[in-house]
């Protein structure tokens, strides 16, 4: 069973940073693009980064210029660093991670909270 393990969330005051980190162990198949979406309660999912196995990644505009998005290929590892964090942010982040080669599957974690304090 694939597992996608993120971790890195927690409380912070508004102004703060956080790094997300989101790991897929093992080496049964190549990581492709991996997303970083955010759920706030009562709130539909939101994309808030991406990242593609051959280095291209992209944040929403919401978090342009606070979020950037970087990837080890080797460590099998996305990471989500989070600065300048403020309340709206408050969310579940959600990590949803596709194979690189066919068959084309998708795997999701199960999130990491990240609540942050004005």
């Amino acid at each position: 069973q694939v597992q996608v393990v993120e971790s890195g969330g927690g409380l912070v005051q508004a102004g703060g940073s956080l790094r997300l980190s989101c790991t897929v162990p093992g080496r049964t198949f190549a990581i492709g693009t991996v997303y970083w979406h955010r759920q706030a309660p009562g709130n539909q999912r939101e994309l808030v980064a991406t990242s593609t196995s051959d280095g291209v990644s992209n944040v929403e505009d919401s978090v342009k210029g606070r979020f950037t998005v970087s990837r080890d290929n080797a460590k099998r590892t996305v990471w989500l660093q989070m600065d300048s964090l403020k309340p709206e942010d408050t969310a579940v982040y959600i990590c949803n991670v596709w194979r690189q080669d066919p068959p084309m599957k998708e795997y999701w974690g199960q999130g990491t909270q990240v609540t942050v304090s004005s």
